[in-house]
């Protein structure tokens, strides 16, 4: 008998015309790794809420989900309580909201075992602190008392894992559980999925649209593409010899690290459209009685050329997007100024002409939180054109707006919609197209295909390299996905703790990065081949805090090529070659790939 069968499973919303997921059939054996993969809305977490017995009300199931011969479709919570946390579990997309904000981290841990009557609560302090310490957690007495808010954000992904596997489940279903997470963090949590599941023998079934993590993790795949399951087979022969013509498709579209370059050549020789010079941002510490400073960024320069794109990479809190709403004008400056055509800006975005505004736009990472919810498609992309070009007649407005929805792909049946009744995607086009709409010559992309499907993502790439050479658009792209990076940047700028660690031109960076932190984070790109053989975790631990950084190179306690003069000496940027690094070693050190 296997552990988990699921046969013909359906389900329906009354409000949808296809069925979210039809007749679907799975199978996981003990001590299996299983990847669904698809794009979104193919039904892949509707799959797993289905197993846990999650799905809302409104939703009409068919089919059959066996656990151990036990149907689960239908069960009364009763029967559901019995294998949930001890023989199934789950880790969520997003830990901020599966986690409460209100209990501390132990609590939740040890609430897992007491209500399932795992155990008595001596012993579940016990079994907490142990899995805190399993899971990777620094300090794990500290963190068995801490709020979720205190935590990283690769630290309550920690946290929600340990409490799904507290309960040691056979089946450890995991959605999405590195989406949002930094390419760094991403490689330490599915290292730790893979240890544990190795260690107990538990089934993992992992759901995810980041072909490189099934490659690594899972031996089995199954591919969905609305509702429905395209292919199914083992990751190698998928991978190496899809059949379907949307897991191909898939394949295709995914970023790779060692992919062509997208973008097209620049003239290096023009005079910059964007300059930033000594620029720093820091802010008040809301904790600190003594008026201590968070400095986010240190001072630095960068200049954008005309058509140019450079991405600025690093881990979470390095300083990327306060370095970008300082540029906006945005967050106050502590120190330098930004300049543009030639002319220095007022550091506060309202002290700035309207010119410059509309030349200087910027995509955000969650498009549903910037969208404004009581205004239609229609009505956010003509906002713009609303208050800087409050001239223009009313029809005239409306057809910039139909021209601009049709050059970011979307159907103009779309344009009376709301943003909730968009897919992510779209939703993304949308602020895309509202950012586009004044012509802007600057365009700052914050983490805007993070969480995009492969297929969508290579489509808003394509969409941004089009407009780049049709009107020269220059780009600043801030990203923790190097693969992105490698197709559509000119330069990258590298950042750590706030500090500019290196930059380089694209091809010289990944040819050979200059210093170990970047070494690292292009070591850590999962790597869409199922025979490619399993690296260790090329960065452990995490960032110091801001507030009490490390003597000397910030990067030294984690760097494993530091030396004394490291922990002494902050380095300052050097010229090494065509690059510009700070690394006291950036010379003696062979980093190539």
């Amino acid at each position: 008998m296997s552990m988990l069968e699921i046969d013909g499973l359906t389900i329906r919303y009354a409000d949808s015309p296809a069925p979210a997921v039809s007749d679907l059939n799975v199978v996981i054996e003990r001590g299996e790794a299983i990847g669904i993969v698809g794009e979104s809305g193919s039904g892949k977490t509707q799959t797993a809420m289905a197993i846990m017995g999650l799905l809302p009300a409104n939703a009409d199931v068919s089919g059959s989900i066996r656990f151990d011969g036990t149907e689960l479709r239908g069960a009364t919570p009763t029967v559901l309580n019995r294998y949930r946390a001890s023989r199934i579990a789950m880790v969520f997309q997003d830990p901020r909201t599966a986690l409460n904000p209100y209990v501390r981290i132990g609590k939740q841990l040890r609430r897992v075992l007491l209500e399932h009557k795992m155990c008595g609560g001596a012993e579940a302090d016990v079994r907490t602190l142990d899995m805190l310490q399993k899971v990777g957690l620094p300090d794990p007495e500290r963190q068995f008392r801490a709020f979720p808010h205190e935590l990283s954000g690769g630290m309550r992904q920690r946290a929600m894992i340990g409490a799904a596997l507290i309960g040691e489940p056979d089946l450890l279903v995991a959605d999405e559980p590195t989406t949002a997470l930094d390419v760094t963090v991403q490689a330490q949590i599915l290292r730790l999925i893979s240890d544990l599941h190795a260690e107990t023998n538990s089934a993992l079934l992992l759901i995810t649209h980041d072909l490189g993590v099934v490659a690594g993790n899972c031996e089995r795949v199954v591919v969905m593409d609305k509702g429905c399951m395209v292919e199914e087979g083992s990751t190698r022969e998928v991978f190496s010899a899809p059949v379907s013509p949307r897991t191909e498709a898939l394949l295709s579209s995914a970023p790779r690290i060692d992919s062509e370059v997208m973008s097209s050549p620049i003239d290096t020789d023009a005079d910059p459209v964007l300059e930033i010079e000594d620029i720093a941002v820091s802010f008040k510490e809301h904790r600190s009685s003594w008026g201590e400073r968070l400095h986010a960024v240190k001072p630095m320069s960068l200049s954008l050329g005309e058509c140019e794109t450079v991405a600025v990479v690093g881990e979470s809190g390095s300083g990327k997007t306060s370095l970008a709403r300082a540029v906006l004008g945005l967050l106050p400056a502590d120190a330098g100024r930004v300049s543009f055509l030639g002319r220095a800006l007022p550091s506060h975005v309202g002290a700035r002409r309207n010119r410059v505004r509309q030349n200087l736009q910027m995509v955000f990472q969650d498009p549903l939180a910037s969208l404004n919810p009581a205004m239609s498609v229609r009505e956010i992309v003509a906002e713009p054109l609303r208050i800087h070009e409050s001239g223009m007649k009313k029809e005239e407005r409306n057809k910039s707006v139909d021209t601009m929805l049709t050059r970011v792909g979307l159907e103009a049946e779309l344009a009376g919609r709301y943003p909730h009744e968009l897919s992510g995607g779209q939703a993304q086009r949308v602020a895309i197209a509202r950012s586009l709409i004044l012509q802007p010559k600057v365009l700052i992309c914050d983490e805007a295909v993070a969480a995009l499907d492969g297929t969508v993502q290579h489509e808003i790439l394509k969409l941004l390299l089009t407009e780049q050479a049709n009107s020269g658009l220059s780009l600043i792209f801030i990203t923790h996905d190097l693969a992105v990076v490698r197709q559509i940047s000119h330069r990258v700028l590298v950042m750590y703790m706030g500090r500019l660690c290196e930059i380089a031109e694209n091809e010289a960076l990944f040819r050979r990065p200059r210093h170990p932190y970047t070494k690292a984070l292009l070591s850590s790109v999962p790597v869409i081949d199922p025979e490619a053989s399993a690296v260790d975790v090329p960065l452990a631990g995490e960032a110091a805090s801001a507030l009490s950084p490390p003597t000397g190179c910030p990067f030294h306690p984690r760097c494993p090529h530091a030396i004394a003069v490291c922990n002494e000496e902050t380095p300052e940027l050097t010229q090494c070659n065509s690059t510009l690094v700070a690394c006291h070693r950036a010379a003696d050190l062979d980093l190539s790939y």
